[in-house]
């Protein structure tokens, strides 16, 4: 195949789902597959149902995964990329202490493979490919199983000690609601796609009015997906929506703090929620930051992200980018 040396894999890995794609030099998608993340095991289960979903990926673009010359990953939880090990990656089966994900795909693949965190190759992504482009400084909201963010500062992305940009575990109440991380009031705990689940069997058992379990079973789902909620909305059932309504201010609050802080340019919202409700909720999200802007009369642009359910992938697969493809400081 022509240009096959610089054919490049993208991993993105999810709380309920992982996507794998394989793209050419100029970031075209030849090929995709999508897993959904396991829910039992620990990280070893996880890593080979990502070398799996990479796999078919490569299959789809008519390569060998070891034909790639490299293969990036976009995972949550605390990434070493030096190391390459992930810890504490909380929204999967187990992972609670670190494990080598680089070398355990690497091995499965027999390719190159880096890792970076999941929101942060995100928002570079956005930033040099998408909804980004034109703004030198950005803040990259994911409203996925969790809530995460990335920072691009003076067109570069900003790390600071390895946990910059977790605009999901800013606090928005004290006292408030507990949080997956064990902390109270975080905007996660109202906005993540987690707990909004959580929340929402809670009241179920409790005799709630909500078709949200039905439209889970009727679609063959195990968990309350992105596609669940949306559906759910669309049929304005009366839970679904007082819950959106309240992670819809936590995050105008949350993100509105941040830009206060940071005066960044833009902020994109991507996730699998943010994608899924696209451009309506973008602006409800927009309007809910304004109550809590410092400079009110200057609103940062506030967009949804441009590559869609593929932006995290994409990403990842920048990592595997050869070095005189790097973009120019």
């Amino acid at each position: 195949m022509q240009g096959e040396r610089q054919l490049r894999g993208g991993i993105d890995l999810g709380g309920t789902k992982i996507q794998a794609i394989v793209v050419d030099g100029d970031h075209r998608v030849l090929g995709q597959a999508r897993e959904p993340t396991p829910t039992e095991g620990g990280p070893r289960d996880v890593a080979a149902r990502m070398a799996d979903a990479m796999r078919e990926a490569a299959e789809r673009a008519e390569v060998e995964p070891a034909s790639l010359i490299g293969v990036g990953v976009g995972s949550p939880g605390d990434v070493d990329a030096e190391a390459g090990t992930v810890s504490r990656a909380r929204n999967l089966p187990g992972w609670e202490g670190t494990f080598g994900l680089v070398p355990a795909l690497s091995e499965a693949l027999g390719a190159p493979v880096s890792v970076g965190n999941d929101v942060e190759v995100a928002t570079r992504a956005e930033y040099e490919l998408g909804a980004g482009r034109g703004h030198s400084s950005l803040l990259g909201v994911f409203w996925g199983t969790g809530v995460g963010g990335g920072l691009i500062l003076d067109g570069r992305p900003w790390l600071g000690r390895g946990g910059a940009g977790e605009i999901g575990h800013t606090v928005v109440r004290l006292g408030g609601r507990r949080c997956t991380c064990g902390r109270r009031g975080c905007l996660e705990a109202y906005a993540g796609r987690a707990a909004l689940e959580e929340r929402a069997r809670r009241k179920a058992r409790k005799g709630a009015g909500t078709d949200l379990l039905k439209i889970m079973q009727d679609r063959g789902r195990t968990r309350m997906t992105s596609s669940v909620w949306w559906h759910a909305h669309e049929r304005s059932d009366p839970l679904a929506t007082r819950l959106l309504d309240r992670a819809v201010e936590a995050l105008g609050a949350g993100i509105a703090s941040a830009v206060n802080l940071l005066g960044v340019e833009a902020v994109v919202i991507g996730g699998g929620l943010g994608v899924r409700f696209g451009e309506p909720f973008v602006g409800r999200i927009a309007d809910a930051m304004l109550p809590h802007l410092f400079d009110d009369s200057r609103p940062p642009h506030v967009v949804p992200a441009a590559l869609g359910d593929l932006g995290g992938a994409i990403g990842a697969a920048l990592l595997a980018r050869p070095p005189d493809r790097e973009p120019s400081a």
